[in-house]
């Protein structure tokens, strides 16, 4: 594997930087303090793509490939988490599911809006009693009657809401039915019975709202169903792959972002007559940090790469989002320990990072479910006579 990216890879990564240096870094403080996204730069990301990264030109999207994708979601949460997550969520949770599967006639009504710049999409999954387990834990249902279905059901931790002009949800078609019981339907938030509530409070990731939804007799046309029925399920494990490559390099984006902070801090702070930076045990943290950064990024850009390839990538998508959010964490804990007391000021940058990285290991899988999943195909491989895992 050539892990040296292509030029028109380098370029878009530069201008990305750019506008998110520009349209977003500014922003940042701001957005974390009053919750509210910069929208003034979302509405010029279609420029860029950034609003359709994997979606077809023809409605609007980049049509990059999954390290295209990778490498603008990193760059956006190195500069604002906030901005981060809920671009990450529109174009994985909210785009994926329709490019993936969504018929032309529901392409061609949801994905022009989705792309405009005027709306973020997501996904409904994780219920108040199904998080890690929504296979046996959602109840979430819908009922077909006639041409339509009906949902009843609790949604929660939904990012996107407020934004979304339609959300992909997942729902019981067949409560015997085992992992074939689940389809995933396109609702409306403003459809009748829809009720969004107000933002959870949350530790970070402030400006990026997350609410709970509830379902009450909800009618949607059938024609909203995406896929085929009883294939939900299998379409949001293929989601949370790929979504899991996301956070990872989203995670490395804030980590980047971090460790940023830390060397320039280091260097300009000055103690027993010179930078902080030429002490051994500074120079120990900077080190960690540049060697686990570089190493999570790898693993995010490896599992990208197969992905793309059409190769089977679940281990390396959970190897590199787990990886990716625990290097996060550290290297945004030494961030603020090298600034010292200051670290723990919101007057610098290395507060927000450390607040808006904690969700990284628990959003789209916790470390302890990405652990199961590696150790699982592991084992699946090793029977299988691999020879090198």
């Amino acid at each position: 594997m050539d892990f040296e990216l292509q030029d028109e890879l380098k370029l878009f990564r530069r201008t990305v930087r750019e506008f998110c240096e520009r349209e977003l870094a500014p922003h940042a403080a701001t957005a974390d303090e009053t919750g509210e996204l910069a929208w003034s730069a979302i509405h010029k990301m279609p420029a860029l793509g950034l609003t359709g990264l994997q979606v077809s030109e023809a409605y609007g999207g980049a049509g990059l490939d999954t390290t295209g994708a990778a490498l603008a979601v990193e760059e956006i949460g190195r500069v604002c988490g906030s901005t981060g997550l809920s671009i990450s969520a529109h174009n994985g949770l909210g785009c994926g599911p329709l490019m993936a599967w969504g018929t032309a006639a529901q392409k061609e009504r949801w994905l022009p809006l989705l792309t405009s710049g005027r709306h973020l999409g997501g996904l409904a999954l994780t219920e108040p009693q199904a998080g890690s387990d929504l296979l046996n834990g959602a109840q979430t249902t819908a009922r077909r009657d006639g041409d339509h279905y009906v949902l009843n059901g609790h949604k929660a931790w939904i990012t996107n809401v407020r934004f979304a002009p339609v959300l992909s949800v997942l729902a019981r078609t067949d409560p015997a039915g085992g992992s074939r019981g689940f389809s995933l339907l396109l609702v409306e938030p403003d459809r009748a019975g829809v009720t969004v509530h107000p933002p959870e409070k949350k530790m970070g990731l402030k400006a990026s709202p997350t609410h709970m939804l509830t379902l009450e007799n909800v009618r949607v046309p059938a024609d909203h169903l995406l896929g085929e029925e009883g294939s939900g399920f299998y379409m949001t494990m293929q989601t949370l792959d790929s979504g899991r490559i996301s956070i990872g390099a989203l995670s490395v984006g804030l980590a980047q972002g971090a460790y940023e902070a830390l060397l320039r801090y280091a260097l300009e702070r000055q103690a027993f007559g010179e930078p902080i930076a030429s002490k051994q045990l500074i120079q120990e943290k900077i080190a960690n940090a540049a060697m686990e950064i570089e190493a999570a990024r790898l693993l995010v850009y490896k599992a990208a790469w197969l992905k793309d390839k059409g190769q089977d990538y679940t281990r390396l998508a959970a190897m590199a989002k787990l990886k990716a959010s625990e290097v996060a964490e550290k290297v945004c804990f030494d961030a603020i320990q090298v600034h010292g007391s200051y670290g723990y000021s919101r007057e610098y940058p290395v507060e927000r990072l450390y607040r808006d990285q904690r969700l990284m290991s628990i959003g789209e899988g916790t470390s302890e479910i990405q652990r199961l999943v590696i150790a699982r195909q592991v084992l699946k491989a090793w029977q299988q006579g691999a020879a090198w895992l």
